[in-house]
């Protein structure tokens, strides 16, 4: 055997190979100073060096969708070469011929127009006239682009920036400025029904894809002038557009200023969803409890602007973050608002109901069932050994087995197309159900116990809240096999400590403090009548704390 062979090989699988060892050319590297970033160059006013920085930054040579046109202006019979670049299919070509090519290219019959000279000596004494570039952007801004959005760009990232988003830039030789466009004109998906936060009563429009129509749900929704929508850019390839609602006259300014400051200091590549933001400008990430409120419903995030909150918009997204939260928020339905106090605060309690047994339900089965059996009716303890009495397998092997066959269900229900989710969560259900039974690896009163707690966890309104309960009942599980009662008891502590110690963008995460403050007229844990939701929430700490008047049914009290 060749010991040295062998030797040689391992060494080469642990050792890193460079592409140039590895292969049959060389990587060249280059720190050369003199290459510099294109980004941050300015727009010169050679139309060459322009094109270059463009060919190279977009391969113009590879890249079939990036579209440059080339033609020639006329100033004072003298001819300036020009070119504009867009993306087809992100841009509309029929504005771009009809607003930008044709009044470019035919405006007048002549095809010209007239720009100022400047006579400048120079030391032979001999007069030199130069042509005033500033006089024909001018000329090209105000009588030559018929077009609602135009912006002089001097930088090369702000033009990428542009281009990417679907704008049209116009280069013009001599110019050190270049023209942004507003011709986007990508397919997107048009405004429809709530696929997740569905009510009954209330409106029935969701946020889509495009920032600009949420932004203008969002405004229609407010119909204020107070709603201020800040533009900011993170990641520094993506560049993805990103948007801060919120009403100048009732937001908090240090709210405001924190959520502007996390998200100007994300230094990440991609931001592709507001998932990746939320996990990104939250405090407390160790833990798995969501802190940030995500909705596809403009009416919603329009309530949440009134009271105060901070709205995040992504582009590409058909969700926006609702910030600072607290643990109410996340038992708490749009639905709510337009219920009379009594079913609201009925459908809130329930829904509460549902995230104690979402959370706590098995184990304190497994608790009872092995540690605290007195705690039950001698029949129903009788009862339930019987069912239990050809079953192999311990009781926390049985229900995790079900638990997980559960949740397998849930997710196979969601992935698979539409039309047969629902019936293979049912069949499903049903059919390994009957089966676990009949073939003795579960009892009959553990079936129900996990559908009790599975139908439960569907009532909890917020999909990242229901899904946190979800994981934690393990850990209860788990808690309440190895100590009964008193495992349920510490891991209850451990977990109110935790929620005690998270903080939403300042904001403790158990507020409200004031949720049975009757005196206090606020909407808090329970509602209240609309005529007595006076005050908004205090620990948002709004500029504008007062909702409404004392009296707002001045029919009522017309002499008050």
């Amino acid at each position: 055997m060749n010991f040295s062979r062998l030797k040689q090989s391992l060494t080469n699988l642990i050792t890193y190979k460079g592409p140039q060892d590895s292969y049959d050319f060389s990587v060249n590297i280059s720190t050369s100073k003199n290459i510099t970033n294109e980004a941050d160059e300015k727009v010169s006013s050679n139309l060459k060096d322009n094109k270059t920085i463009i060919d190279r930054k977009y391969n113009t040579l590879i890249n079939s969708d990036i579209i440059i046109r080339k033609f020639k202006l006329k100033s004072n019979n003298k001819p300036f070469s020009a070119f504009i670049i867009y993306i087809d299919g992100m841009s509309d070509s029929n504005l771009i011929n009809q607003f930008i090519l044709k009044p470019l290219m035919l405006r007048n019959k002549a095809n010209t127009y007239k720009t100022q000279s400047l006579k400048t000596i120079n030391k032979d004494k001999r007069v030199i006239i130069q042509r005033d570039s500033n006089n024909l952007a001018i000329e090209i801004e105000n009588s030559l682009l018929p077009q609602n959005s135009l912006v002089k760009e001097t930088e090369f990232n702000n033009i990428f920036s542009a281009i990417n988003m679907g704008n049209c830039v116009l280069f013009v030789d001599t110019l050190d400025t270049a023209f942004n466009l507003d011709v986007k004109g990508f397919k997107q998906r048009s405004v429809s029904s709530p696929n997740n936060e569905i009510i009954i009563k209330g409106p029935q429009e969701a946020f889509v894809e495009s920032i600009r129509v949420n932004t203008s749900m969002l405004r229609r929704a407010t119909n204020t002038e107070n709603l201020v929508i800040e533009n900011v850019l993170v990641g520094k390839l993506s560049k993805t557009p990103c948007t801060i609602c919120y009403l100048k006259n009732i937001a908090n300014s240090d709210l405001v200023a924190e959520v502007r400051y996390r998200l100007n200091n994300l230094e990440i590549d991609t931001l592709l969803s507001t998932g990746q933001l939320e996990q990104l400008i939250c405090e407390d990430n160790k833990y798995n409890i969501p802190q940030v409120l995500s909705t596809e419903r403009p009416d919603k995030a329009a309530k949440n602007l009134y009271a105060g909150r901070v709205v995040i918009l992504v582009n590409g997204n058909p969700y926006c973050i609702i910030l600072p939260a607290t643990i109410v928020d996340f038992i708490s339905s749009p639905e709510d608002t337009n219920l009379k106090p009594i079913f609201a605060n009925f459908l809130k309690i329930l829904r509460f109901l549902a995230m104690g047994i979402t959370l706590l339900l098995p184990s304190i089965y497994i608790a009872i069932v092995d540690f605290h059996q007195e705690l039950l009716p001698t029949e129903l303890l009788f009862s339930l050994w019987a069912s239990r009495e050809n079953v192999p397998f311990p009781i926390i092997f049985e229900l995790l087995v079900m638990e997980i066959s559960f949740e397998l269900i849930r997710e196979a229900g969601l992935r698979v197309p539409s039309p047969v989710g629902p019936t293979i969560g049912i069949v499903g259900a049903l059919v390994l159900g009957q089966a676990a039974v009949s073939a003795s690896i579960v009892s009959p009163f553990l079936i129900i116990i996990v559908a009790i707690t599975g139908i439960a966890s569907f009532a909890i309104p917020d999909f990242s809240f229901g899904f946190h309960l979800r994981i934690t009942r393990f850990l209860f599980t788990i808690a309440a096999y190895i100590a009964g009662f008193l495992g349920i008891a510490i891991g209850l502590y451990v977990y109110l400590c935790i929620l005690c110690s998270i903080k939403s963008f300042g904001v403790s995460y158990l507020n409200p403090n004031d949720s049975i403050n009757f005196n206090k007229k606020s909407n808090n844990f329970f509602a209240m009548p609309t005529w007595m939701q006076e005050f908004r929430h205090n620990y948002i700490h709004p500029k504008k704390e007062r909702a409404q008047n004392n009296i707002s049914m001045k029919w009522r009290h017309p002499n008050e």
